[in-house]
């Protein structure tokens, strides 16, 4: 059996494992977007994949670790998605600015029915993967934007547009703004840029 990760977690070492874990994180992303993190159990993750509860524990030790691993999925596509969007941007701090909160929209907007559930749910070590995501894409968005601006003025307006992403998406459901997820993008880049050119 594979070594398990500090998280409980024993990543794949083969294809058709990949693969499987892929089916498992894609049905514990759809229960917890249907039915909320009080009856996300690992029983429903299997029945929704289509396998056993055994298969399930072979992987995980239970229904922290099966949250960590979708959070982590989720993250490393966020960090993904501005890291492509961060490389090629149209031209200018406009280019940089909307590449990266489109970017974020992307993703929240992919995931916006879960990252509620995300959040409540976190541990210490699901916090400490999503602070490291952040800083990494803050990080991306401050080089990406070079010497067109100071960099702690960068920093202020990543963790606004970051800090409006998430609240979006975890009081969107309670507090909804009628905006889809690119719009929002567009109006954030926005004020993003009057701030960042005033």
């Amino acid at each position: 059996m594979p070594p398990v990760s500090e998280t409980g977690f024993r990543p794949p070492q083969q294809a058709r494992s990949r693969e499987s874990l892929q089916k498992v994180l894609a049905a514990a992303e759809r229960v917890l977007a249907e039915r909320g993190l009080d009856e996300f159990t690992v029983g429903a993750v299997a029945e929704r994949a289509g396998l056993s509860v055994g298969a399930i524990y072979r992987r995980f030790d239970g229904k922290d670790q099966l949250l960590y691993a979708v959070k982590d999925q989720v993250l490393g596509q966020l960090e993904a998605s501005v890291g492509e969007a961060l490389r090629a941007p149209a031209p200018g701090l406009a280019g940089v600015v909307g590449a990266f909160t489109g970017a974020l929209a992307g993703t929240f907007g992919r995931h916006d029915r879960i990252f509620p559930e995300l959040l409540d749910g976190q541990r210490a070590d699901g916090r400490d993967r999503g602070l490291r995501a952040l800083a990494a894409i803050q990080e991306a968005f401050v080089d990406a934007a070079g010497p067109q601006v100071e960099a702690e003025r960068l920093r202020m307006v990543s963790r606004t547009i970051i800090g409006s992403c998430v609240h979006r998406a975890a009081s969107s459901r309670f507090w909804p703004d009628d905006l889809t997820w690119a719009a929002w993008a567009t109006e954030t880049t926005a004020m993003a840029l009057a701030y960042l050119t005033g």
